[in-house]
Protein backbone atom coordinates (compact mmCIF):
# COMPACT_ATOMS: atom_id res chain seq x y z
CA UNK A 1 0.00 0.00 0.00
CA UNK A 2 0.77 3.80 -0.16
CA UNK A 3 0.71 6.30 2.70
CA UNK A 4 1.37 9.86 2.44
CA UNK A 5 3.13 11.10 5.25
CA UNK A 6 5.50 14.09 4.59
CA UNK A 7 8.53 12.92 5.09
CA UNK A 8 9.15 11.04 2.68
CA UNK A 9 5.95 12.32 0.67
CA UNK A 10 5.01 8.73 -0.76
CA UNK A 11 6.37 5.05 0.98
CA UNK A 12 5.04 1.88 -0.58
CA UNK A 13 4.72 -0.65 2.09
CA UNK A 14 4.00 -4.47 1.94
CA UNK A 15 0.04 -4.47 2.30
CA UNK A 16 0.08 -6.46 5.69
CA UNK A 17 -0.67 -4.70 9.30
CA UNK A 18 1.97 -5.78 10.61
CA UNK A 19 4.51 -4.52 7.84
CA UNK A 20 3.06 -1.13 7.67
CA UNK A 21 3.35 -0.63 11.87
CA UNK A 22 6.73 -2.17 12.08
CA UNK A 23 8.25 0.31 9.17
CA UNK A 24 5.87 3.25 11.30
CA UNK A 25 7.72 2.49 14.35
CA UNK A 26 11.60 2.51 12.74
CA UNK A 27 10.23 5.69 11.52
CA UNK A 28 9.28 7.17 15.09
CA UNK A 29 5.63 8.02 13.88
CA UNK A 30 3.84 6.34 16.09
CA UNK A 31 3.27 6.80 19.97
CA UNK A 32 3.97 3.08 20.85
CA UNK A 33 0.30 1.28 20.00
CA UNK A 34 -0.77 -0.25 17.28
CA UNK A 35 -2.80 2.32 14.88
CA UNK A 36 -4.96 2.15 12.04
CA UNK A 37 -3.37 2.99 8.89
CA UNK A 38 -3.95 6.05 6.60
CA UNK A 39 -5.07 4.89 3.45
CA UNK A 40 -6.56 7.58 1.08
CA UNK A 41 -10.08 6.44 1.30
CA UNK A 42 -9.89 6.97 5.41
CA UNK A 43 -8.04 10.00 4.64
CA UNK A 44 -10.23 11.71 2.38
CA UNK A 45 -13.47 11.16 4.63
CA UNK A 46 -12.14 13.05 6.96
CA UNK A 47 -12.49 16.30 4.88
CA UNK A 48 -16.06 15.79 4.25
CA UNK A 49 -16.38 17.11 8.06
CA UNK A 50 -14.87 20.36 7.29
CA UNK A 51 -14.99 23.07 4.54
CA UNK A 52 -11.12 23.43 4.43
CA UNK A 53 -8.84 22.46 1.32
CA UNK A 54 -6.14 19.87 2.01
CA UNK A 55 -3.13 21.32 0.89
CA UNK A 56 -4.40 24.26 3.43
CA UNK A 57 -1.79 25.07 6.59
CA UNK A 58 -3.65 25.99 9.54
CA UNK A 59 -0.52 26.56 11.95
CA UNK A 60 3.30 25.77 11.95
CA UNK A 61 4.01 23.96 15.42
CA UNK A 62 7.02 24.16 16.99
CA UNK A 63 9.83 22.95 17.77
CA UNK A 64 10.38 21.48 14.17
CA UNK A 65 8.21 24.47 12.94
CA UNK A 66 6.38 21.68 10.76
CA UNK A 67 3.52 23.01 8.47
CA UNK A 68 0.20 21.75 9.96
CA UNK A 69 -1.99 21.03 6.67
CA UNK A 70 -5.28 19.68 7.14
CA UNK A 71 -4.22 16.47 4.87
CA UNK A 72 -1.46 16.14 7.48
CA UNK A 73 -3.87 16.62 10.28
CA UNK A 74 -5.93 14.06 9.17
CA UNK A 75 -3.38 11.06 8.71
CA UNK A 76 -2.74 11.51 11.98
CA UNK A 77 -6.50 11.54 12.98
CA UNK A 78 -6.72 8.09 10.95
CA UNK A 79 -4.09 6.91 12.61
CA UNK A 80 -5.26 7.54 16.47
CA UNK A 81 -8.71 5.63 15.04
CA UNK A 82 -10.62 8.95 15.08
CA UNK A 83 -13.98 8.80 13.77
CA UNK A 84 -14.43 11.59 11.00
CA UNK A 85 -16.74 13.64 12.75
CA UNK A 86 -14.23 14.52 15.66
CA UNK A 87 -12.07 15.88 12.81
CA UNK A 88 -13.01 19.79 13.59
CA UNK A 89 -12.26 19.27 17.36
CA UNK A 90 -9.18 18.38 15.69
CA UNK A 91 -8.57 21.16 13.57
CA UNK A 92 -9.54 23.55 16.20
CA UNK A 93 -6.93 22.15 19.22
CA UNK A 94 -4.30 21.91 16.86
CA UNK A 95 -4.89 25.98 16.39
CA UNK A 96 -5.04 26.69 19.53
CA UNK A 97 -1.73 25.25 20.83
CA UNK A 98 -0.05 27.22 17.84
CA UNK A 99 -1.36 30.45 19.25
CA UNK A 100 1.85 32.93 20.09
CA UNK A 101 0.85 32.61 24.14
CA UNK A 102 0.56 29.19 24.17
CA UNK A 103 4.48 28.94 23.82
CA UNK A 104 3.85 25.31 22.37
CA UNK A 105 8.15 25.46 21.80
CA UNK A 106 8.91 25.87 25.41
CA UNK A 107 6.11 22.63 26.21
CA UNK A 108 7.32 20.44 23.70
CA UNK A 109 10.98 21.21 25.09
CA UNK A 110 10.65 21.54 28.80
CA UNK A 111 11.86 18.89 31.31
CA UNK A 112 8.31 19.03 33.18
CA UNK A 113 6.11 16.30 32.69
CA UNK A 114 3.27 17.80 31.00
CA UNK A 115 1.05 16.84 28.58
CA UNK A 116 -1.47 19.21 25.65
CA UNK A 117 -4.77 18.99 27.99
CA UNK A 118 -7.81 19.25 25.35
CA UNK A 119 -11.20 20.28 27.11
CA UNK A 120 -14.53 20.51 25.19
CA UNK A 121 -17.74 22.57 25.66
CA UNK A 122 -20.61 23.23 23.73
CA UNK A 123 -22.58 21.10 21.81
CA UNK A 124 -19.87 19.42 19.75
CA UNK A 125 -19.31 17.85 22.57
CA UNK A 126 -22.52 15.88 22.62
CA UNK A 127 -22.56 15.35 19.69
CA UNK A 128 -19.74 13.30 19.25
CA UNK A 129 -19.89 11.70 23.01
CA UNK A 130 -16.93 13.49 24.57
CA UNK A 131 -16.88 12.10 27.83
CA UNK A 132 -17.52 14.56 30.83
CA UNK A 133 -19.35 12.36 33.12
CA UNK A 134 -17.38 9.09 34.90
CA UNK A 135 -14.18 8.24 34.49
CA UNK A 136 -13.75 11.47 32.15
CA UNK A 137 -9.82 11.24 32.01
CA UNK A 138 -10.04 7.06 32.13
CA UNK A 139 -10.93 4.53 29.20
CA UNK A 140 -14.07 3.52 27.36
CA UNK A 141 -14.78 6.69 25.50
CA UNK A 142 -13.74 6.40 21.61
CA UNK A 143 -14.07 10.64 21.35
CA UNK A 144 -11.75 11.02 24.25
CA UNK A 145 -9.31 8.50 23.99
CA UNK A 146 -8.98 8.83 20.11
CA UNK A 147 -9.32 12.63 19.92
CA UNK A 148 -6.34 12.85 22.82
CA UNK A 149 -4.03 10.70 20.75
CA UNK A 150 -4.42 12.26 17.74
CA UNK A 151 -3.24 15.41 19.28
CA UNK A 152 -0.30 13.71 20.99
CA UNK A 153 0.47 12.02 17.41
CA UNK A 154 0.28 15.30 15.40
CA UNK A 155 2.84 17.10 17.85
CA UNK A 156 5.15 14.17 17.43
CA UNK A 157 4.85 13.68 13.50
CA UNK A 158 4.54 17.51 12.77
CA UNK A 159 5.66 19.25 15.12
CA UNK A 160 8.87 16.77 15.74
CA UNK A 161 8.39 16.16 19.53
CA UNK A 162 10.18 13.00 19.33
CA UNK A 163 11.20 11.97 22.96
CA UNK A 164 14.93 12.96 23.71
CA UNK A 165 15.24 15.16 20.93
CA UNK A 166 12.10 17.50 20.51
CA UNK A 167 10.14 16.39 23.66
CA UNK A 168 12.47 16.58 27.04
CA UNK A 169 10.60 15.72 29.38
CA UNK A 170 12.49 14.40 32.08
CA UNK A 171 9.76 11.52 33.53
CA UNK A 172 7.05 12.12 31.15
CA UNK A 173 3.68 10.92 31.77
CA UNK A 174 0.62 8.66 30.85
CA UNK A 175 -1.33 11.83 29.86
CA UNK A 176 1.20 12.38 27.33
CA UNK A 177 -0.80 9.37 25.25
CA UNK A 178 -4.03 10.72 25.32
CA UNK A 179 -5.68 13.59 27.06
CA UNK A 180 -9.00 14.49 26.37
CA UNK A 181 -12.35 15.44 28.24
CA UNK A 182 -15.53 17.33 27.94
CA UNK A 183 -17.22 19.72 30.96
CA UNK A 184 -20.32 18.23 32.37
CA UNK A 185 -22.17 21.86 31.68
CA UNK A 186 -26.04 20.42 32.72
CA UNK A 187 -24.39 19.77 36.10
CA UNK A 188 -22.43 23.26 36.64
CA UNK A 189 -23.90 25.58 39.12
CA UNK A 190 -21.89 28.17 37.52
CA UNK A 191 -21.07 29.18 33.70
CA UNK A 192 -19.14 26.76 32.08
CA UNK A 193 -15.63 27.54 31.65
CA UNK A 194 -15.86 28.64 27.73
CA UNK A 195 -18.92 31.58 28.75
CA UNK A 196 -16.31 32.40 31.08
CA UNK A 197 -13.84 33.04 28.16
CA UNK A 198 -16.05 35.30 26.65
CA UNK A 199 -18.14 32.46 24.52
CA UNK A 200 -21.43 31.99 23.49
CA UNK A 201 -23.11 29.21 25.81
CA UNK A 202 -24.03 27.44 22.09
CA UNK A 203 -20.50 28.07 20.47
CA UNK A 204 -18.43 24.97 20.87
CA UNK A 205 -14.92 25.79 21.90
CA UNK A 206 -11.86 24.00 22.59
CA UNK A 207 -9.85 25.05 25.33
CA UNK A 208 -6.02 23.90 25.07
CA UNK A 209 -3.69 23.78 28.04
CA UNK A 210 -0.25 22.24 29.11
CA UNK A 211 -0.95 19.80 32.29
CA UNK A 212 0.06 17.39 34.63
CA UNK A 213 -2.19 14.32 34.70
CA UNK A 214 -4.95 15.17 38.01
CA UNK A 215 -4.13 14.98 40.97
CA UNK A 216 -7.31 13.16 42.78
CA UNK A 217 -8.85 15.05 46.06
CA UNK A 218 -10.93 12.94 48.34
CA UNK A 219 -13.05 14.11 50.56
CA UNK A 220 -16.30 12.42 51.72
CA UNK A 221 -16.25 14.52 55.44
CA UNK A 222 -16.74 18.14 54.80
CA UNK A 223 -20.35 19.45 55.02
CA UNK A 224 -19.87 23.07 53.53
CA UNK A 225 -18.53 24.68 50.87
CA UNK A 226 -16.05 26.04 52.46
CA UNK A 227 -14.81 22.82 54.27
CA UNK A 228 -14.50 21.51 50.54
CA UNK A 229 -12.68 24.18 49.55
CA UNK A 230 -10.04 24.57 52.40
CA UNK A 231 -9.16 20.87 51.82
CA UNK A 232 -9.06 21.09 47.49
CA UNK A 233 -6.73 24.36 48.81
CA UNK A 234 -4.37 22.65 50.90
CA UNK A 235 -4.35 19.95 48.26
CA UNK A 236 -2.45 22.05 46.07
CA UNK A 237 0.45 22.79 48.59
CA UNK A 238 2.90 21.33 46.48
CA UNK A 239 5.99 23.17 46.99
CA UNK A 240 7.11 20.78 43.48
CA UNK A 241 4.66 22.17 41.05
CA UNK A 242 5.33 24.62 38.68
CA UNK A 243 2.51 26.24 39.65
CA UNK A 244 4.07 27.28 42.84
CA UNK A 245 7.76 26.97 42.14
CA UNK A 246 6.99 29.91 39.50
CA UNK A 247 4.49 31.65 41.02
CA UNK A 248 2.16 31.29 37.76
CA UNK A 249 0.70 29.37 35.22
CA UNK A 250 -3.36 28.46 35.22
CA UNK A 251 -3.77 25.42 37.18
CA UNK A 252 -7.07 23.41 36.99
CA UNK A 253 -9.39 22.45 39.51
CA UNK A 254 -12.03 20.07 38.35
CA UNK A 255 -14.95 19.64 40.83
CA UNK A 256 -16.98 16.72 40.96
CA UNK A 257 -20.66 17.45 40.51
CA UNK A 258 -21.23 16.58 44.28
CA UNK A 259 -18.71 18.72 45.23
CA UNK A 260 -20.01 21.52 43.10
CA UNK A 261 -23.69 21.36 44.48
CA UNK A 262 -22.55 21.36 48.18
CA UNK A 263 -19.91 24.67 47.12
CA UNK A 264 -22.52 26.38 45.26
CA UNK A 265 -25.82 25.48 47.45
CA UNK A 266 -23.46 27.27 49.85
CA UNK A 267 -23.52 30.47 47.94
CA UNK A 268 -20.56 30.71 46.68
CA UNK A 269 -19.57 31.88 43.49
CA UNK A 270 -17.69 30.68 41.19
CA UNK A 271 -14.99 34.08 41.55
CA UNK A 272 -15.37 33.14 45.30
CA UNK A 273 -14.46 29.82 45.20
CA UNK A 274 -11.17 30.76 43.22
CA UNK A 275 -10.38 33.06 46.24
CA UNK A 276 -10.51 30.74 49.09
CA UNK A 277 -8.85 28.00 47.27
CA UNK A 278 -5.84 30.61 46.45
CA UNK A 279 -6.40 31.60 49.87
CA UNK A 280 -5.91 28.24 51.30
CA UNK A 281 -3.14 27.02 49.02
CA UNK A 282 -1.05 29.42 50.28
CA UNK A 283 3.14 27.60 51.10
CA UNK A 284 4.21 29.71 53.61
CA UNK A 285 8.21 30.47 53.48
CA UNK A 286 9.05 29.49 56.85
CA UNK A 287 8.14 26.07 55.68
CA UNK A 288 11.02 26.20 53.21
CA UNK A 289 14.48 25.67 52.94
CA UNK A 290 17.04 28.81 52.28
CA UNK A 291 18.55 26.96 49.56
CA UNK A 292 15.15 26.43 48.02
CA UNK A 293 14.03 30.38 48.03
CA UNK A 294 17.31 31.52 46.97
CA UNK A 295 17.04 29.72 43.73
CA UNK A 296 13.42 30.48 43.55
CA UNK A 297 13.99 33.94 43.44
CA UNK A 298 15.46 33.51 40.11
CA UNK A 299 11.90 33.16 39.09
CA UNK A 300 10.54 35.62 41.07
CA UNK A 301 11.05 38.69 43.55
CA UNK A 302 12.52 37.11 47.03
CA UNK A 303 9.82 37.61 49.87
CA UNK A 304 11.38 37.43 52.60
CA UNK A 305 13.92 34.92 54.56
CA UNK A 306 13.84 31.66 55.72
CA UNK A 307 12.05 33.15 59.07
CA UNK A 308 9.12 34.91 57.49
CA UNK A 309 5.50 33.32 57.49
CA UNK A 310 5.36 35.53 54.54
CA UNK A 311 3.12 33.72 51.82
CA UNK A 312 4.24 31.89 48.35
CA UNK A 313 1.05 31.54 46.33
CA UNK A 314 -0.01 28.96 43.85
CA UNK A 315 -0.19 31.48 40.90
CA UNK A 316 -0.08 35.61 41.44
CA UNK A 317 -3.40 36.37 41.56
CA UNK A 318 -6.75 34.19 42.27
CA UNK A 319 -8.42 34.76 39.01
CA UNK A 320 -5.54 32.46 37.49
CA UNK A 321 -7.32 29.78 38.69
CA UNK A 322 -9.43 28.07 35.93
CA UNK A 323 -12.76 26.09 37.39
CA UNK A 324 -15.04 23.23 35.73
CA UNK A 325 -17.12 20.37 36.51
CA UNK A 326 -16.79 16.97 35.78
CA UNK A 327 -17.00 13.63 36.39
CA UNK A 328 -19.34 11.03 38.06
CA UNK A 329 -20.98 10.58 41.71
CA UNK A 330 -18.60 10.21 44.29
CA UNK A 331 -17.25 12.86 46.59
CA UNK A 332 -13.81 13.80 44.67
CA UNK A 333 -12.54 16.41 42.76
CA UNK A 334 -8.97 16.95 41.06
CA UNK A 335 -6.35 19.89 40.54
CA UNK A 336 -4.37 19.56 37.69
CA UNK A 337 -1.19 21.79 37.98
CA UNK A 338 0.35 23.62 34.64
CA UNK A 339 3.43 24.50 33.04
CA UNK A 340 3.52 27.95 34.11
CA UNK A 341 4.97 30.43 34.60
CA UNK A 342 2.60 34.00 33.77
CA UNK A 343 4.17 35.43 30.72
CA UNK A 344 5.76 32.28 28.96
CA UNK A 345 2.36 29.95 28.58
CA UNK A 346 -1.06 30.36 28.86
CA UNK A 347 -4.53 28.54 28.56
CA UNK A 348 -5.64 29.10 25.31
CA UNK A 349 -9.57 28.91 24.57
CA UNK A 350 -10.98 28.90 20.21
CA UNK A 351 -14.21 28.99 19.05
CA UNK A 352 -14.27 25.50 16.82
CA UNK A 353 -14.61 27.19 13.06
CA UNK A 354 -14.88 26.78 9.90
CA UNK A 355 -12.81 28.38 7.29
CA UNK A 356 -14.08 31.38 6.74
CA UNK A 357 -13.93 31.99 10.13
CA UNK A 358 -17.63 31.53 11.45
CA UNK A 359 -19.15 29.72 14.22
CA UNK A 360 -19.66 25.52 13.50
CA UNK A 361 -22.89 25.31 14.19
CA UNK A 362 -22.98 21.45 13.97
CA UNK A 363 -20.29 18.75 13.40
CA UNK A 364 -22.70 17.69 10.41
CA UNK A 365 -22.55 20.66 8.29
CA UNK A 366 -19.76 20.42 6.30
CA UNK A 367 -21.04 16.51 5.36
CA UNK A 368 -21.60 16.45 1.76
Amino acid sequence: MSVNLDLPPIVDIDDSLEAIIDFFETQQWTDGLPFIPPTRQRVDEMFRYVDFKPDDVIATLAPRNGEATIEALAINAVMAGCRPEYFPVIVAATQAVAEKPFNLNGIQSTTHSCAVLVFINGPIGREININSGYNLFGQGFRANATIGRAMRLILLNIAGGTPGEGDRSTIGTPAKISFCAAEAEDLNPWEPLHVEMGFDIMDSTVTVMAAEAPHNVNDHWSVTGAGLLNTIGLSMRQPGSNNMTYRGGQPLIVFGPEHAEAIARDGISKDDAKKILWEASHLYLNEMTQDWLEGQAHWAEPRADVDSPEAHMVGEHWSRLNIVVAGGAGKHSCWIPTFGPDGMTNTVTSRINNADGSAIKSVYENVQ
